[in-house]
């Protein structure tokens, strides 16, 4: 491959290159384009930063690595010599490994050269390299020679640990993009590491796994940001630097793609983005339907300073707010304090619009730094309201915050994945004991704060009465009920083909516990990935669905859809198809 940047001008040939054109299809999760560069990354890979260097800043970045090799060097030798008499023979024999590893060109060298080459920086020449490294131990058939990709790493990470101490690191979310997008190529990305790639410039994603309801694609939905998933071993075919196209609509990934095509998408771009900026011109209409049926568009986050994003896209309320990502990311547990800022940050943001706020939803792929245990099967687990009632201090910890935060909007709390009504009545408890314990306090908190239930287990969803009449509101979370009433892991790329929100016994738990919603007179929406899928809009409508919760950038293509609408028909259309057990034509929905 020809060097990323021309000295002459570093912008004119920033997309050229001599390697072979290769596609590859997996499934694309969020829509829209992106050309730029694969940043192809493994674990450490994403814990340092990634940008180009000026060319008169190659030397200085040269001798910084280099000092931190030999600096490292140093230090392994003199831990070496200082070992204790006890120490066993083979710890020596390790740390000579690690020294040798040092010294070895294939890691120094080519190293160095990717900084004079490409114009990496330090951390990110050489975690490329180690990658690159460590993957050739792993495929060489000698079990002890295997086992050396393990060294390659722990050597590549006390280097970065290194560099670390003499200039300080960047998270990614400080990534400097300097000529050219980057494009993340990676097996898959857990929710922690998307809290890192979140505030990063990034143009895409492309992972090994995954599928439409896989934390890569709702991140990469709710960042504006195309991503295909489900590619199978795009890591194994994707070289770190090769150029790209990710088309999100149609599951594709070029690699190093000809003049021709670059110049296709870059007007197939410009269309989508041209398109995009249409929707504008509907923010401030009033969401209803032709036929006069006022629908709810509210907003699904993660953390508090997406609000914004999600009233620039006219959002009327926040209908989820994951808190669980306030507790992701770190060592410690966040207090208090901090819950409570970060729920008042929202809360008086929406400015008396409904805030719902699920209480911590841990479990399944979405797991704590500070957690030592996997469980058998993490989605049939200890996870959300199970989790929570078997922390309580924790639980409680949070449910004074969101009271405290009442007292500044309208806050409601969501409690996940319920099964029965004992855990209702539990949670029910707790946030009563809290109420106590602050009005002793003399702490201000909203004393009628709605309590509602998600219902994505479908042993709710079936018996719903109970839980309709004991709850203020109901939540559907499609995602986990989808999983659930199929048997399809959401995130196996092996099955998502088999993941089918049009499936009758899908829509039949749907439609009964918006009837409920209906019968008991209590608000029912709609938070999951359906909610924000325009396609399937006018099916929701129809089976009686008046309030949507979705990732900020998707409401005004849903509110497109609704303003296109005629519920009553809609509504006789789709209980004609359920009564009759036929799928639903979604092209014959007027």
């Amino acid at each position: 491959m020809k060097n990323l940047v021309n000295p002459n001008n570093p912008n004119a040939n920033a997309f050229e290159s001599s390697s072979a054109l290769l596609s590859l299809y997996g499934r694309g999760v969020a829509k829209g384009y992106a050309i730029g560069r694969a940043v192809v990354m493994g674990a450490a890979a994403l814990e340092v930063p990634h940008y180009r260097l000026a060319s008169e800043l190659i030397a200085a970045e040269k001798v910084r690595l280099t000092e931190a090799l030999s600096s490292t060097r140093l230090e392994l030798e003199d831990l070496s010599k200082s070992l204790p008499l006890d120490a066993p023979i083979e710890l020596a024999a390790v740390l000579q490994v690690h020294v040798m590893l040092l010294a070895d060109p294939l890691l120094a060298e080519d190293t160095l050269r990717l900084i004079e080459e490409r114009h990496y920086n330090a951390e990110w020449a050489l975690t490329s390299q180690g990658q690159l490294l460590a993957e050739q131990f792993s495929a060489i058939d000698d079990e002890y020679l295997r086992e050396r990709g393990a060294d390659v790493r722990q050597v590549v990470e006390r280097v970065l640990h290194t560099l670390v101490g003499t200039r300080s690191l960047a998270s990614l979310d400080q990534v400097r993009n300097t000529t050219e997008p980057l494009i993340v190529v990676a097996r898959d990305i857990s929710p922690a590491d998307m809290i890192r790639l979140r505030g990063a410039q990034f143009a895409g994603f492309v992972t090994d796994l995954g599928g439409p309801t896989s934390h890569t694609a709702i991140v990469a939905r709710s960042m504006g940001v195309p991503a295909v998933v489900a590619m199978g071993l795009s890591r194994q075919t994707i070289r770190d630097g090769d150029l790209l196209i990710l088309d999100g609509e149609q599951g594709v990934v070029w690699v190093n793609p000809s003049s021709q095509q670059i110049k296709d998408y870059q007007e197939l771009a410009q269309r989508y983005v041209e398109e995009r900026a249409a929707l504008i011109s509907i923010k401030d209409v009033s969401s209803q339907t032709l036929d006069g049926i006022h629908v709810g568009l509210y907003a699904n986050i993660e953390l508090p300073d997406e609000v914004e994003l999600a009233m620039a896209n006219g959002a009327q309320g926040i209908g989820l707010f994951r808190s669980e990502f306030l507790f992701m990311g770190r060592q410690d547990l966040p207090s208090e304090q901090e819950q409570f800022e970060a729920y008042k940050h929202v809360a008086h943001a929406m400015a008396g619009q409904p805030v719902t706020i699920r209480t911590l939803d841990i479990g399944a792929d979405k797991t704590l730094d500070s957690e030592k245990t996997v469980a058998a099967n993490p989605a049939l687990g200890l996870r959300a309201i199970r989790y929570c009632l078997a922390r309580p201090e924790m639980f409680m910890t949070q449910i004074r915050a969101l009271l405290r935060a009442s007292a500044f909007g309208r806050v409601r709390i969501l409690i996940p994945m319920i099964t029965n009504m004992q855990e209702v009545r539990a949670a029910q408890h707790m946030i009563r004991a809290a109420q106590s314990e602050l009005s002793a306090q003399s702490i201000a908190f909203e004393p009628n704060i709605e309590i509602g239930g998600m219902v994505e287990v479908p042993a709710m969803a079936i018996a719903i009465e109970p839980f309709a009449q004991a709850l203020d509101f109901l939540s559907i979370g499609t995602n986990d009920l989808i999983q659930y009433t199929l048997g399809i892991d959401r995130t196996d790329a092996d099955v998502s083909s088999l993941y089918d929100p049009l499936h009758p016994a899908v829509l039949r738990l749907i439609a009964s516990t918006i009837n409920a919603g209906v019968r008991f007179n209590k608000s029912v929406s709609l938070c999951g990935e359906m909610a924000g899928d325009a396609s399937l809009t006018k099916l929701l409508l129809g089976l009686g669905l008046t309030e949507f919760s979705m990732q900020p950038r998707q409401i005004l293509d849903v509110k497109g859809m609704v303003l296109q609408a005629h519920t009553n028909a809609l509504r006789t259309a789709i209980a004609t198809s359920l009564n009759r057990g036929i799928p639903v034509d979604l092209a014959a929905l007027k």
